[in-house]
């Protein structure tokens, strides 16, 4: 494959700036380089290829793992990082693949035959069970990084189908009250500054699901200034909508409401045909979940009579990243970066500080796979509590701060039943 040389500079030059905040994951490093607990093992890793993934892929490379790494989303990958990221490993991904393309690109990330699965979203966990099977009896154990992939592994156990141990680094605190939170919240509303230019202040932002992802964004917006409103089918997180100061109602009356609609679900359909007849002329509609599922786009197209693209920008989108569709009335709508993951669609991911302690975590979880092989049974697993706890520590090694800890007495009087006055 020929070398781009100057798309490969500036893909190093991002890694490196992610790398010198990434400090927790330097410290894993670190004692991976002088140990080597990776040593031998092949991991095809699929995951947005950007510059905190590629930290996490060189840390791999350092342990001695040999890596494969395929997109997750056919329209987040930074050219200019999967081009540096081709010193440390195989790379199989490319902006704007087709979903053919798309497909074929994880099929020959595991080509290596992997020992270990890093997946984002399931869908390389379901095209070894689905299409790949042989593949399977071989893998020590996978990780899942996000909420739709543990949503998609929970109902390939419950049907009694998975092949190997999984981990669930998506359900692991230090992930989703960070990760889930405060990067999907700061990325999504950049991404969405990004691509149009517009001020939150005063608009009022629709945010469908009010689960991690979705607070994260709803909390974010009313920082910005926003008038937020939640739509919500579960009557517990509506209920905490309500306590936590934010409007609740159906999606077809707030639509009529809103300036700009976010959905962060993981369900399909979420946005139909009906909520864009009812949306008002100018609606900007985003989608922060993980598949362009939820803003149903073939209803938007079947009520439209004119679409075009607007705002095109060059590295690392080298796209156009809104579309107006004028509808038969002659209101008009928008939809930001073809209704996928915004925030890195039209932005550029999660903080790199965030991304340190998911990552942080993938990495300890792999080698605790494969210092547990043999002895997992084929079920989901969540990360042990000690590396969940290590993160932590090391995050707060980071920032120079110190806690306070339980004294003996303390700690019996806590696991006690009795009452000691």
């Amino acid at each position: 494959m020929n070398v781009n040389e100057d798309l490969m500079e500036k893909g190093l030059q991002k890694i490196e700036w992610a790398e010198n905040w990434m400090k927790i994951l330097a410290e894993i490093r670190k004692r991976w380089e002088k140990e080597k607990p990776l040593k031998g093992i092949k991991i095809t890793a699929t995951l947005h290829v950007e510059a905190k993934t590629a930290a996490l892929i060189k840390t791999l490379v350092a342990g001695g793992a040999k890596v494969s790494v395929a997109a997750c989303n056919p329209e987040t990958t930074q050219d200019d990082v999967a081009e540096a990221l081709r010193k440390y490993a195989r790379v199989y991904a490319k902006r704007g693949m087709s979903e053919e393309e798309y497909w074929e690109s994880i099929r020959r990330a595991l080509d290596i035959e992997p020992d270990i699965i890093i997946d984002d979203g399931g869908d390389t966990h379901y095209l070894v069970h689905a299409e790949l099977p042989e593949l399977a009896k071989d893998i020590i154990g996978g990780t899942e990084e996000t909420t739709t992939g543990v949503k998609r592994l929970f109902a390939m156990q419950k049907e009694g189908i998975l092949k190997y141990p999984v981990v669930l680094v998506n359900e692991a605190r230090m992930k989703y009250l960070f990760d889930n939170r405060y990067g999907t919240g700061e990325s999504t509303i950049f991404g969405i500054m990004n691509a149009t230019n517009l001020c939150l202040s005063g608009k009022t932002v629709v945010v469908c699901g009010y689960g991690w992802c979705g607070r994260g964004i709803a909390f974010k917006a009313r920082g910005m200034g926003a008038n937020v409103i939640v739509c919500e089918v579960d009557p517990i997180r509506a209920c905490e909508a309500i306590m936590d100061g934010f409007r609740v109602m159906r999606l077809i009356d707030a639509v009529k409401h809103a300036d700009f609609v976010i959905t962060a679900t993981g369900n399909i359909k979420v946005v139909r045909k009906e909520h864009f007849l009812a949306a008002k002329d100018g609606c900007i509609f985003a989608n922060a979940g993980h598949f362009n599922v939820e803003v149903w786009i073939s209803d938007l197209e079947s009520i439209s009579i004119k679409k075009r693209k607007l705002r095109y920008f060059g590295l690392p989108y080298n796209d156009y990243l809104i579309e107006e569709f004028t509808l038969k009335n002659g209101k008009k709508l928008y939809l930001l970066g073809k209704g996928r993951l915004v925030n890195l669609v039209c932005g550029q991911g999660h903080p790199v500080e965030v991304m340190d302690l998911s990552f942080s975590l993938q990495a300890l979880s792999v080698e605790w796979l494969i210092k547990n092989k043999g002895k997992l049974k084929k079920q989901l697993y969540r990360v042990p509590r000690e590396i969940d706890e290590l993160v932590a520590k090391l995050k707060l090694k980071t920032l120079g701060v110190e806690i306070d800890e339980l004294t003996e007495e303390q700690k019996r009087y806590l696991e006690s039943w009795k009452l000691e006055i």
